[in-house]
């Protein structure tokens, strides 16, 4: 067999397809391993570049490869979606893999270190927690309604207003009360618990320097968005300068064009929107409390909320941070 160069692997739960390509661009070896075995075969192959999917569990088996001498990149799946030809299956898809990575101008994923994801897992959870709380919160708010219940935007209102509810003798005749508490209690569960998981987040926002600085020098950058951005890429020098950063998180407008005319359009969608979410929100929350500051940011701030409104200034704030974080992450690396 010719020396492999490229090494293409289509992953799954239990059963991983590989492709090699030869130093004369041909596909010449083809492997179907088991998981179990995934590692010990990559250890008896000669050091090549292996290139997959950034999916589940990839930055694990990049972390494992990469031990081993290999080079490794990581793909978007959405970029390898466009190279793949004929039938679907296995094979094809690592062929895809290996198009795509031999593809012009093509970006790769990083990938990150333990103690990133690590980190990242504690915004997920508190995410979903978030979920949870507002889906609990949403329900009783629905129910009372049926009932002429109506209360203002919020969770305190609405338990306020559920425990006084659940005073009254309507309550009590329909039998309402023990649903109201219960309602109640496991919103008041999920506060904790995502209390419990901020505070993790926030000793490691203050035990690392970058995360301190995003926090103390962005306004309207606090500690869940301070930590967000700094493990949300493995590698900040990926990006160019900020701009590019910046669109990554999705923060900068479409654009359509043809025939030398470029259309600007909304926000596109996708990205990481839980990220995006911290920073626009953190944004309307420097917005709320501008006051009369004169330093340069509050002038530039309060002119755009004049000629553009609110919210268009809190995405045009959030950007600006977004580029600035880029740079403070950047002159750290």
């Amino acid at each position: 067999m010719s020396k492999i160069t490229l090494i293409g692997i289509d992953t799954a739960k239990q059963v991983f397809h590989l492709v090699g390509v030869d130093d004369t661009g041909r596909y010449a070896w083809r492997k179907k391993v088991k998981r179990a075995q995934f590692l010990a075969v990559m250890a008896r192959l000669e050091v090549c570049d292996v290139v997959f999917e950034a999916c589940g569990a990839s930055h694990h088996w990049a972390r494992n490869i990469r031990a081993l001498g290999h080079r490794v990149e990581l793909l978007a799946p959405q970029h390898v979606k466009a190279f793949r030809r004929g039938q679907k299956n296995d094979y094809r898809d690592a062929e895809a893999i290996i198009s795509a990575a031999l593809s012009p101008g093509m970006h790769f994923v990083g990938v990150k270190r333990v103690e990133q994801q690590a980190e990242q897992a504690l915004h997920r959870t508190r995410s979903r927690l978030l979920s949870q709380r507002n889906a609990a919160a949403n329900s009783l708010r629905g129910l009372l309604g049926e009932y002429g219940q109506v209360f203002r935007r919020g969770i305190k209102p609405l338990c306020g207003g559920a425990r006084c509810f659940a005073d009254t003798d309507l309550a009590r005749e329909l039998g309402l009360v023990d649903l109201i508490f219960d309602v109640l209690e496991e919103i008041r569960g999920l506060e904790q618990r995502m209390a419990h998981y901020e505070l993790q987040i926030e000793q490691r926002v203050r035990c690392d320097e970058v995360s301190s600085r995003l926090r103390d020098e962005l306004g309207g950058v606090g500690k869940l968005s301070a930590s967000a951005l700094r493990v949300k890429v493995a590698e900040v020098r990926d990006f160019d300068n900020g701009r590019h950063f910046a669109a990554y998180l999705g923060l900068a407008p479409a654009h359509r064009g043809t025939g030398g005319k470029v259309k600007i359009c909304k926000l596109k969608r996708g990205h990481d929107r839980y990220v995006r979410q911290l920073l626009i929100h953190g944004a309307r929350s420097s917005i709320r409390h501008l006051g009369d500051k004169q330093d340069q940011q509050s002038r530039w701030l309060r002119e755009l909320v004049e000629r553009r409104g609110p919210n268009i200034a809190a995405v045009a704030l959030a950007h600006k941070n977004a580029r600035q974080a880029w740079a403070i992450m950047a002159k750290k690396a």
